[in-house]
């Protein structure tokens, strides 16, 4: 985890130099180099090992998904979203820069994620298409903004178990399955190895969702870097709200054993994977 981290982070620094404009591209760097768990690259690097492909291709197609990642950290913390002042421990980028800075950077991290992928990535033009494709589909209208949409919308609410299933499905899970499915088709993996990890994103993205609705109420700021409580405050619609704290946690390790039920039905053996599935589970004890 640790190497991968540290490459992930030298193709993020090389990837985003600065030149006119400044502004913006500081702005980039300011967010996208802000630390973080990196979880999506390694994801997406991980299912590309594991389905025997070449991870240093694969970089490129990383990298920009963990650029959309930051877009939707970005926007998510605009005053007219969640109006967020902390973000990993530092200032959001709204406030270190300005708010219509913010805005362009979310704008310019998603077209430069694809730039990337097209430009950067040794791979054969049908490859590049359906990388696109996933990346296309999780950052427009279908993925993350759907389930931000109706995040917003629910604010207050009553609550509804579906719609709450909808939500985490599109703001979090929508994005683990598609760079696992990327890094796969990186790989040229089959129809069924894809669909389990479509699967597998799923169960994880969803339990990931769920553990960050419960440290929201019971962690610190020094543990998450971000101002905790929001959620209840604002009335927002999570799974500790709906259920509590006790069914959640249980919900978080249910999820978790299906996915590593997926990962053994496909005789996947990865450390990697094992790592963020424990990693998950110890901050819900």
């Amino acid at each position: 985890m640790k190497e991968l981290i540290e490459k992930i982070e030298k193709y993020l620094d090389e990837y985003l130099p600065v030149s006119y404009p400044e502004e913006i591209f500081e702005s980039m760097r300011y967010s996208v180099l802000a630390g973080g768990k990196r979880l999506r690259p390694i994801m997406c690097l991980e299912a590309c090992k594991i389905f025997g492909g070449d991870v240093e291709k694969a970089m490129p197609t990383a990298c920009a998904f963990e650029m959309l990642h930051t877009q939707s950290l970005i926007h998510d913390d605009l005053p007219c979203m969640d109006n967020d002042t902390y973000r990993r421990g530092k200032l959001t980028n709204h406030k270190k820069f300005s708010e219509s800075t913010a805005v362009l950077t979310g704008d310019a991290l998603i077209s430069y994620g694809t730039q990337l992928i097209i430009e950067k990535s040794e791979l054969p033009a049908e490859t590049i298409i359906k990388v696109l494709k996933e990346h296309a589909i999780v950052a427009g209208a279908y993925g993350i903004i759907a389930g931000q949409v109706v995040d917003i919308a629910m604010e207050g609410k009553p609550y509804d178990e579906k719609i709450l299933e909808y939500i985490h499905t599109h703001k979090t899970a929508d994005l683990f399955k598609a760079v696992l499915k990327a890094g796969a088709i990186i790989a040229n993996a089959n129809e069924e190895q894809l669909k389990s990890m479509d699967d597998f994103g799923q169960k994880l993205g969803f339990a990931f969702q769920i553990c960050d609705d419960i440290l929201d109420e019971i962690s610190t700021f020094a543990e998450m870097g971000k101002t905790l409580g929001k959620d209840k405050k604002s009335g927002k619609l999570t799974y500790t709200a709906l259920f509590g704290i006790e069914k959640a946690n249980c919900k978080v390790n249910c999820l978790l054993d299906e996915a590593c039920d997926i990962l053994e039905k496909q005789k996947i053996n990865s450390k990697i994977f094992d790592s963020i599935i424990n990693s998950i589970r110890e901050k819900v004890k």
